[in-house]
């Protein structure tokens, strides 16, 4: 079925990278942004008191090539909130995030992230300490990340007035952007990995927002994975941002700038130029911060995702015991494993 375009929107992010504990950090963002030019791209959440009393340079340094860029806060104190901030305004950051979705017991327990949906006047006393002590809102913008509702009411009457009234309410403080993950957030009875999983999606209830805030951008998260329904989405939407798709089949984005964005498709854009690039990265890591490899290798895993001979070449890059290698030396040894495997090996049986 060919693609439809999207509508005409303003929203300059179309597409973006959800923040994701222990995966998005600088080097995931780094080989992301050698695929996709445009795609807005987020930092994993940091809590607003470690940026200010736990390393401010440790939490907010970047590879200057990742923009477009977003910080993503966790917190709950809008004085905290807003020193993040100011901090992230001065490092360059180009959107400044405040998350109202985690639903995890940790983050439940610092009164944050999901939690925060129940309490939509702090929540707007956050976000409007946060614009205060931006210079330019439109060059920083603050947005807001969250969920459609708390716990099991899905079906009851007062589950889309309980999303609809909390964004109403950000809004009335000067919040423009809404980044809503299209599943309740069940605080209680499921771990942080069944909350992405078992409540279940309402992308209608998205649309609806759209419908009531036509003035606000409105994004979609949650369950999206091709193309086709990226464009379906935005067919309704300002934007679309995908989560563990991006992360575990990265090579999805190859055509984002050229479909979503109108910017010619370079053609160095190969997954052999991109893993290219990610070597000499990683030999400019560990000779400027001392960086072992395998904490870079790791993000670039799903980059031959679906391709025959894919689950060797991932093998080799995740073998621990070459660790101690040059990454161009593990580089030759998992494209002659690979291509070993394209010729010895049943298509069947390879990832």
């Amino acid at each position: 079925m060919p693609i439809q375009p999207s509508k005409a929107s303003p929203f300059k992010d179309k597409l973006s990278v959800a923040p994701m504990m222990a995966w998005t950090d600088r080097h995931c963002r780094y080989f992301h942004r050698l695929i996709t030019k445009n795609t807005l791209l987020y930092t994993e959440m940091v809590n607003a008191g470690a940026v200010i009393y736990g390393g401010t340079a440790r939490h907010l340094d970047y590879n200057v090539e990742e923009h477009p860029v977003a910080l993503q806060l966790g917190g709950n104190e809008p004085d905290k909130l807003a020193q993040a901030t100011k901090f992230a305004e001065e490092w360059g950051y180009d959107e400044v995030n405040l998350n109202c979705g985690c639903p995890s017991p940790r983050v439940q327990k610092g009164a944050f992230g999901a939690a925060l949906m129940a309490e939509p006047n702090l929540v707007a006393d956050c976000v409007k300490a946060m614009l205060d002590v931006v210079k330019d809102a439109n060059k920083t913008p603050i947005t807001v990340k969250h969920r459609i509702g708390l716990d099991k009411s899905e079906d009851t009457p007062q589950s889309y007035a309980f999303v609809r009234d909390f964004i109403g309410a950000v809004a009335d403080v000067g919040c423009q952007t809404f980044i809503v993950h299209a599943r309740n957030a069940w605080l209680e009875g499921l771990s942080p990995k069944e909350n992405r999983d078992i409540p279940p999606l309402r992308y209608e209830v998205v649309h609806r927002l759209k419908q009531d805030f036509p003035h606000l951008n409105i994004v979609i998260n949650g369950g999206i994975t091709t193309n086709e329904q990226i464009a379906q989405q935005l067919q309704q939407l300002d934007g679309v941002m995908l989560g563990r798709e991006a992360y575990h089949n990265p090579w999805v984005m190859a055509t984002w700038d050229e479909q979503f964005y109108g910017a010619n498709a370079p053609s160095e854009i190969t997954r052999e130029n991109i893993e290219d690039q990610m070597v000499q990265y990683m030999e400019r890591e560990k000779a400027v911060h001392g960086t072992p490899w395998p904490a870079i290798a790791r993000h670039m895993l799903g980059l031959r995702h679906g391709l025959r001979g894919a689950r060797h070449w991932r093998q080799v890059w995740s073998n621990q015991n070459l660790r101690d290698l040059p990454p161009s030396e593990v580089m030759k040894m998992a494209h002659a494993v690979s291509f070993e495997s394209d010729v010895l090996a049943p298509a069947a049986s390879l990832a």
